[in-house]
């Protein structure tokens, strides 16, 4: 580039030594580009928990259990079989059976709730307390009392219908068994624990569902999903910029048992598009789809878009070379060149190129030349390197109307690395302050936005910067940032 340059230097030179003159050429500027730019979409999951008061639980296990679980009323059975003793050895009966009466009731003490993995505990303290009487006698009302702690382990699933269901399972273990000594005998009274404790299991899980229903899933999942489909003022003005939110999915991720709550663990799979100018339309609301299981890890991305209008770089890119005009530009084989920007146009130009126009006037330092008048075009393709907004250009091309053999020193001059430079510099100006103000802007924005009964709560953490490119809308720098954001089912008729 710099060779070519060069050689359109020396050959305006030559041209001026030798004082030839030509017609002035037509001027033809590029053609503009009428693409727009693109809209970017991201898929962000946002963690979007639910909370339900666990005592429900506690309470659907306290309503299918009793609290007596079970009475004991057995006035003839055997507390002691018949006594055996070896004479020449062979067991012979000594002792006849022992027959008793034996009453008594097992009860359960409050329930406890507790998390263990994707499994809820109750735990259910349980007393016996058992007296037996001897029919003939010889057994005076003795007292046995024991303790037991059971365990229903309920494990619980979300139907297609977001409705809320269990499995239980019921364990216990006699810490102290009830039982009594007699005549040197044992007598235990534990075994008919397994078949008393079935039904509790069963009717636990046939009261289990409807429990369960008055956390109210699906009235909140149907909420959350409905005012999903939004759209969200990330910027008021300069520019407006929009972020209109998508829902795609509801992702089920499993439950927690936490400080007496209920936690799903849900996630809002959605697609988030960026916007800058006038507010775009709405999303139009799909029907609840089915949960979806998976991890949710509330991952969060969207696109920054930092779209520079050319009309607004006008101004900037002239700035810059006015108050560079002030010095002479040294322009190699002529010298020093005085030169007065009046005017930039710019746009897009196609193929992601962009065309600066630059009406200006110039003339040698040495003064002998009158001031030439005319009209250059430079395009060129911005380039940056990723995660860097500093713009610089490759493809440089220059042409223009020129009045004569003095014209080609403005096309010299649009040649030199100092215009194309200028030109970079000020855009890289102008992007790194964009980029900068626009990222603060919209961390703020997402820090907490409410969306009907819905807060959301987003942190950046990262922000990475892609390839600028030219199209005829704008100079677009496409930035994404990524973070986590999370959903709060909040109704504002409790916002305190």
């Amino acid at each position: 580039m710099r060779r070519v340059g060069q050689t359109l230097l020396v050959n305006a030179a030559l041209l001026l030594a030798l004082n030839a003159c030509h017609p002035k050429q037509e001027d033809k500027p590029p053609p503009r580009a009428d693409d727009p730019v693109p809209v970017p979409q991201q898929s962000s999951i946002l963690t979007a928990p639910i909370e339900g008061d666990a005592a429900i639980i506690r309470r659907a296990v306290e309503n299918a259990v009793p609290h007596t679980l079970w009475s004991i009323d057995e006035p003839d059975t055997h507390c002691i079989p018949p006594q055996q003793v070896k004479l020449f050895g062979k067991r012979i009966k000594v002792t006849p059976p022992i027959h008793c009466a034996i009453h008594g009731t097992v009860t359960r003490g409050p329930i406890r709730l507790r998390g263990d993995g994707q499994d809820i505990i109750a735990d259910m303290p349980i007393r016996a307390e058992i007296s037996a009487r001897d029919v003939h006698g010889r057994l005076k009302g003795e007292t046995a009392t024991g303790a037991a702690m059971a365990h229903a382990r309920i494990r619980l699933t979300l139907t297609p219908q977001w409705a809320l269901t269990g499995k239980v399972a019921l364990s216990y273990d006699w810490t102290t068994p009830p039982g009594i000594d007699f005549l040197g005998q044992r007598i235990r009274f534990t075994d008919k624990a397994d078949e008393k404790l079935q039904p509790v299991i069963r009717q636990l899980e046939r009261d289990l569902p409807r429990e369960l229903a008055q956390v109210h899933v699906r009235p909140k999942v149907e909420q959350l999903w409905r005012q999903g489909f939004a759209t969200l003022e990330l910027n008021e003005r300069n520019p407006a910029v929009w972020m209109r939110v998508t829902p795609q999915k509801l992702l089920y991720g499993g439950y927690a048992l936490r400080n007496g709550k209920l936690r799903l663990n849900l996630g809002l799979e959605a697609i988030t598009e960026t916007f800058v100018g006038p507010r775009p339309a709405d999303p139009t609301p799909t029907p609840l789809p089915p949960p979806a299981s998976t991890r949710v890890d509330g991952r969060f991305a969207m696109a920054i878009p930092v779209t520079a209008d050319y009309a607004q770089l006008e101004p900037v890119i002239l700035r810059a070379l006015t108050k560079r005009a002030a010095q002479p530009f040294d322009l190699p084989a002529i010298g020093p060149v005085l030169a007065r920007f009046e005017k930039v146009e710019a746009y897009g130009t196609g193929e992601g190129r962009i065309a600066v126009g630059l009406t200006l006037a110039a003339r040698p330092a040495s003064g002998r030349m009158d001031e030439t008048h005319g009209r250059i075009w430079i395009t060129a393709r911005p380039v940056n390197a990723p995660n860097s907004a500093q713009v610089r250009f490759t493809d440089l091309t220059v042409t223009g109307a020129t009045d004569g053999v003095a014209g080609d020193m403005l096309v010299a001059l649009g040649n030199s690395p100092g215009v194309s430079q200028l030109i970079a510099a000020a855009l890289t100006q102008n992007f790194t302050k964009d980029v900068e103000e626009l990222q603060g802007k919209i961390r703020r924005a997402i820090a907490e936005k409410r969306l009907g009964d819905l807060l959301i709560q987003s942190r950046i953490d990262a922000m990475s910067t892609g390839r600028i490119r030219a199209y005829g809308a704008g100079l677009h720098l496409p930035v994404e940032a990524q973070g986590t954001a999370r959903i709060r089912y909040q109704p504002t008729r409790t916002r305190q």
